[in-house]
């Protein structure tokens, strides 16, 4: 059996597709002021509970692209009414749904309103996701993450 070797081409460069993780930043008070929590990445948390901040959020900034998600649930385990964002957004205020925020999804890509509902039936963050449960444990796909 040969053993090919490739010349390398100094003069030829490797397309880098970077994706952009999106970021989240909550705050207790309007404005973006008051206690703050950070988040990164493909994520669902199940309970703001675990971080002392259920029904807490007053505003966020949700930095990403154009296709980011980010869905806030009323209730513990994405249950209850919900609100959807995309795309990269400052709130400085949330009059509908100010203090009510129990959960969410955070996601780099367009969540749908069906797998939003599927989220929703199934109580569980997507394949894929890192989700935090609420008794704090990270898990991915179901299984908790090692530490």
């Amino acid at each position: 059996m040969q053993k090919k070797t490739f010349a390398k081409n100094p003069g030829v460069r490797k397309a880098v597709i970077t994706q952009t993780l999106p970021q989240l930043t909550l705050w207790s008070d309007n404005e973006q002021r008051g206690r703050r929590l950070r988040f990164r990445g493909n994520l669902g948390v199940r309970s703001l509970v675990i971080f002392n901040f259920n029904d807490v959020l007053s505003s966020f900034v949700l930095t990403g692209n154009r296709n980011s998600t980010l869905v806030l649930f009323q209730d513990i385990n994405y249950q209850g009414p919900r609100r959807v964002f995309r795309g990269s957004i400052e709130v400085d205020s949330l009059p509908d749904f100010n203090d009510q925020t129990s959960s969410f999804i955070l996601s780099r890509r367009r969540l749908s309103n069906a797998e939003i509902d599927r989220i929703q039936r199934r109580r569980v963050a997507p394949e894929n996701f890192a989700e935090v449960l609420g008794n704090g444990t990270v898990a991915m796909n179901g299984k908790n993450v090692k530490r």
